[in-house]
């Protein structure tokens, strides 16, 4: 449980990390959206090749068909609630956040990275070791969502501390979140442990689509297909050294 929990926080830790550098760096719009582009692609191949093919690998197509569903519903009624109440422009770079609810916006994020912080702990529970490219496409991915987030949190005129503490109390509940999910899970058996990563993988789906998809075609143009396309043929070639 405290290794899955440590090595939550090591995919988390970018999240801090991304913050810092939105913070104090000028970082354009466009690097922005091309580096979320390269996120987003390294997220999709976690997901599929490490989430839901391991899915399908030990619970069979009912597995991933209910998992994947049922991810994906509750995050988009999560978000549902989460835009209504103010969190709708969390990841947004263009200091959009002025306009939004602080309480929402931290609470989605937590939503958008909790299903990644429980692949984690799914990963370590399937073969016994953490899986090592779910874990680097969740370090990968997390920097360029909470850079592009601190950045516009920056343009809204919040203050550089309270974002600092805000991105470092959600890095922190990652790795709760990859610890809890660990255990949790270890007793489970293998058809309920493939339909829990299925539905973190329709989760993160979701999240792709919804979120960090737009963002990067918004600002990286149609670049950000070529970069989407990188960063999925890296996160691929690092699975296949497992």
């Amino acid at each position: 449980m405290l290794e899955a929990g440590l090595w939550g926080l090591v995919g988390g830790s970018s999240l801090l990390l991304g913050a810092v550098v939105g913070l104090w760096l000028d970082v354009s719009q466009r690097v922005i959206g091309l580096v979320m582009a390269f996120g987003a692609g390294v997220l999709i191949s976690a997901v599929a090749f490490e989430l839901t093919s391991e899915s399908y690998r030990t619970g069979g197509a009912a597995a991933v068909i209910g998992g994947l569903a049922a991810g994906a519903v509750a995050f988009y009624l999560a978000d549902l609630v989460i835009d209504r109440r103010g969190g709708h422009a969390r990841k947004r770079s263009g200091g959009q956040q002025a306009e939004g609810s602080a309480p929402a916006i931290v609470v989605g994020a937590l939503m958008d990275g909790i299903p990644e912080s429980v692949a984690i702990g799914a990963s370590l529970l399937g073969g016994g070791q953490v899986g090592v490219a779910v874990v680097a496409a969740v370090f990968l991915s997390n920097m360029p969502e909470s850079m592009s987030a601190a950045t516009g949190m920056r343009r809204a005129g919040a203050r550089r501390s309270h974002v600092l503490w805000l991105w470092a109390g959600v890095t922190l509940i990652t790795g709760v979140a990859a610890a809890v999910g660990y255990g949790v899970l270890g007793e489970a058996s293998p058809v309920l442990l493939a339909g829990m990563q299925a539905f973190a993988a329709g989760a993160i789906l979701t999240m792709l689509a919804d979120t960090m998809m737009p963002e990067a075609f918004e600002h990286g143009g149609s670049t950000a297909g070529l970069v989407t396309v990188l960063g999925f043929t890296s996160a691929f070639m690092l699975s296949t050294l497992e």
